[in-house]
């Protein structure tokens, strides 16, 4: 391997690395930003994804140059398994919060990393490295601290956060596989399904002005931009990384919430995402580049 081509291999690690943080960074203002809403939880799923569905084509539309309707076609059967996954993991998500607390099921989530990279070693042949291993191992313990006792949950609590955890690393396996294609119309399928599944449930005559406003905040900057972000992340580094990487939404969510609200996170909080944070610099610092996944 030529001088230039490590170089490459080196820039091309770095923006993945860089566009997956800051689809973390995206996904971490859910919290501060759905305070300012008055409206049940089906209301604001509909109303975000309606807005998220809307941000994602548009970015679709300039990306591939107003191909649209062949950015769509050439998804093919991956991208609608990333579709169906997105959708999976967000409706697992917000039905477990209704069976067991937020810090149980995030720390159930937190477990997303070790699966995607146990999948991605077993389809895709990528390697699960000592420091891999340390790393997940090192976020776990901070996520751990983070939370403190995740307290008992039920079994379909349980279920559901593990489900959510496990379509989320499904989906990022999927889009290193097929790095070749643009999985960014896959997330936009995936907004619709969510619309189509909450509309039943939700009642988009009590959107007021305000709510509207938030609603487009959260379906453009933090869905839309944070699924943007990551599907060109994803495909530039391996699944383990992109798992870990994306536990700082676990850990900037409170610091937004401290900083807009004034709502003062915990000693154990600012200690455990010390801690994750040292993981995702451990795992990214210097790591060797790794081989394109197969088709």
């Amino acid at each position: 391997m030529t001088t230039a081509t490590v170089a490459l291999d080196t820039s091309l690690r770095r923006r993945g690395q860089i566009y997956v943080a800051l689809a973390a960074v995206a996904w971490s203002t859910a919290g501060v930003l759905q305070r300012q809403l008055t409206l049940d939880t089906s209301t604001q799923v509909f109303g975000r994804a309606v807005f998220a569905a809307a941000a994602l084509l548009a970015y679709v539309a300039v990306v591939e140059r107003g191909r649209v309707v062949e950015s769509f076609r050439s998804i093919g059967g991956a991208g609608i398994a990333v579709a169906l996954c997105v959708a999976t993991a967000a409706g697992s998500f917000i039905a477990a919060l209704n069976h067991s607390s937020v810090a149980r099921v995030l720390f159930i989530l937190a477990v997303s990393p070790v699966l995607a990279a146990l999948l991605a070693r077993v389809t895709l042949g990528e390697p699960i490295t000592r420091r891999t291993a340390l790393a997940m191992a090192l976020a776990l313990v901070g996520v751990t601290v983070m939370l403190g006792a995740p307290g008992e949950g039920s079994l379909a609590g349980d279920a559901l956060a593990f489900l959510a955890a496990l379509a989320f690393a499904v989906m990022v396996v999927i889009t290193r596989w097929r790095h070749d294609v643009s999985m960014a119309p896959a997330t936009c399928l995936s907004q619709v399904v969510l619309l189509v599944a909450f509309l039943p449930f939700a009642t988009p005559g009590d959107i007021a002005a305000g709510d509207l406003g938030w609603l487009a905040t959260l379906g453009i900057g933090q869905i839309g931009l944070g699924f943007a972000l990551l599907t060109v992340g994803a495909r530039l580094i391996p699944a383990a990384q992109v798992g870990l990487i994306t536990l700082l939404e676990v850990v900037l969510g409170p610091l937004w919430v401290w900083l807009a609200l004034d709502e003062t996170p915990s000693t154990l909080t600012l200690v455990g995402g010390a801690i994750v944070i040292v993981a995702i610099v451990l795992q990214t610092r210097d790591a060797p580049a790794p081989e394109p996944a197969p088709h």
